[in-house]
Parts: structure tokens; sequence; C-alpha cells
């Protein structure tokens, strides 16, 4: 579900869309720019929320920020007219099928998961060939234990629009997150689930393949894969930092690859990408990892040690 302006959370499975016109209307049709308007004041109230979140986690650095509750409550405030916009739309034009998509979507940030599902439902009702309201309820269907009716629904997205990266991603983190529900629905192994979900993280790859937020969460997921496939993992994050637009990018994902090389005891691997981390923003993550290559080092010279005098049969 969409990160909720109330919260600044950052959720497991990507945000709510909304649906482009099935043919592009009239640009000149009254109620088509009333729908605009509508939109373009949404995304402006939730630019405006965004940069108060922003600002806000800065000021915290400094002790300056305000309370959670002071911060709620001026986002409400500056959500109100746009809800009422909404509302006032739909009620002079309840068949208007992207409206309430829109609407849901909105009240889906701000938490409203029934309010929203409500709209998604009525909307899918209105036009059933919109994959963005199948992937929207999906999200929502995975979110409230309605896994199974989440599979189906991702399907169908994927199955009116196959090009949309969002969608096999989606799927995929839903797939892996339930595997006893994916192993029952589709009557495999939870190997097999991994798998199922791999490939659908690899089609989101590539069809959206310089996304550096997508590959990175492709490469975290191999951490819940057990045995752990090593080579696949470290291939993974390659590939991602490949994508990396800075070093703030790069330095996190030597981490990770410190991590996993850690769990294979190439200790002078580790140490080196660790050496390559100089981000203050890193450095607990930095000395866990670092504490965790000493003791094991210390460990491992400790079996590998020559037996003592005292150890040395007659």
């Amino acid at each position: 579900m969409a990160a909720s302006p109330l919260t600044a959370a950052t959720n497991l499975v990507a945000g709510a869309t909304n649906p482009p016109p099935a043919s592009a209307p009239d640009a000149d049709d009254a109620v088509e720019k009333e729908y605009k308007k509508v939109l373009d004041d949404d995304d402006a109230a939730q630019a405006e929320v965004d940069k108060w979140i922003r600002d806000n986690q800065e000021a915290a650095t400094r002790g300056a920020a305000v309370s959670n509750a002071d911060l709620k409550r001026r986002i409400r405030e500056r959500f109100e007219p746009i809800r009422k916009a909404y509302e006032d739309f739909i009620q002079r034009h309840p068949d208007h099928a992207r409206a309430r998509v829109a609407y849901g979507s909105f009240l889906g940030d701000l938490q409203e998961e029934e309010a929203a599902q409500e709209q998604w439902e009525k909307g899918l009702a209105l036009n059933p060939k919109d994959p963005a309201v199948y992937n929207n309820l999906a999200n929502l269907y995975g979110h409230n234990g309605q896994v199974k009716k989440a599979f189906e629904y991702y399907a169908k997205a994927i199955e009116l629009s196959p090009r949309e990266p969002i969608y096999y991603h989606n799927y995929g983190t839903t797939v892996y997150l339930f595997r006893k529900d994916a192993r029952e629905f589709f009557h495999i192994t939870e190997q097999q689930v991994f798998d199922k979900a791999l490939n659908l993280y690899s089609n989101a790859l590539r069809l959206d393949p310089d996304n550096f937020p997508l590959a990175s969460d492709v490469a975290q997921t191999y951490y819940g894969i057990k045995p752990l496939r090593l080579q696949d993992a470290l291939t993974a994050w390659t590939n991602t930092l490949a994508l990396a637009h800075d070093e703030i990018e790069r330095e996190g994902v030597y981490l990770h690859f410190a991590r996993l090389k850690l769990q294979a005891d190439r200790f002078a691997e580790v140490r080196a990408h660790l050496n390559a981390i100089t981000n203050e923003m890193y450095d607990v993550l930095k000395k866990r990892l670092a504490r965790n290559l000493d003791e094991q080092e210390r460990k491992a010279k400790e079996t590998n040690a020559p037996p003592s005098v005292s150890e040395k049969k007659p």
C-alpha cells in the first residue's frame, strides 16, 4: 500500500495506482476539466504534505520538530478540502469510474481502508477492465488477510496491463511474504514459491531496468530464502550496485555485500567492503558487522589452530 502521509511509514507493497483514461478525454469537456482540477489539487496537497514530513524529520535532528499529533492535525486539515472536492464531484458524477479510483487512492493514503475499498469496488463495477483498480484492491486484500483473492486480482491486473512493472513487483512481494498461502493456492513447494516470486520480480526489473529501489527490494528478498542462495544474492546486489545514483546508495550496497560474504567466511572481502564505507549514516551497521567479523575470524582461527601439546597423542 502507499506510504501514508499521516504515518510517514514505508510499506512493503508498492503504492496504489490511478488509471489512465481508456481514451483521451475531450480537453474542453467541462466534467473532465473539473476532474483534472481535483486531481491537480490532490497532487499539490500531497506534495506539500510530503515536504512538511521531510522538513519535520530534518528538524528532529536539531531537536526542533513539532509533535506527531500536531503534524497529523495539520495534515488532516490540509487534506480536508481535497476530501470535500472528491465527494462533491462524485455526488454529481457518480458514474465517473476514474474519480472513484482516484478518491480511493486518496483515502488509502489516509489509511481509511474500508472507505478506499468501497470506492475501488464501485470503480471496478463501472469499469471492469481497469488494471489499476485490480492492483489497488489486491494490495488491500493482501493487507487485510484475503491473500488468495489478492493473488487473483494481481494476475488480472497483469492480464489487462502486462507491461506495468509495479503489478509484477506487488504480486511478487505478496507471494514472497505469504508463502503458506502461495503453496496452497498454487499447489507448489516452498522453494517453488521462492522461484515464482523471483520470476515476478524479474519481470518487473525487465520492464523497469533502471529502478534502483526496485532492484534493491528484489535483492533483499534473498535474506528470507533458506537455504541461502549466496551466488544469486550477490549477483542481485551486483546488478543493484550498477544502478546506484550516488555514494550513499553505493555504500549501502557494500553493507549488503559484507553481510552476505560474512555468512560464507569470506573475511578479507568483508573487510574490504567495510573499509569502502565512509558515510556516517552507516556507522552503526558498519561497526556491528565489524564486530561480527572479528568474532567469526577469531572462532575460525581457533577451529583451525593446531592442537596444543597437552592435546597431542603420546
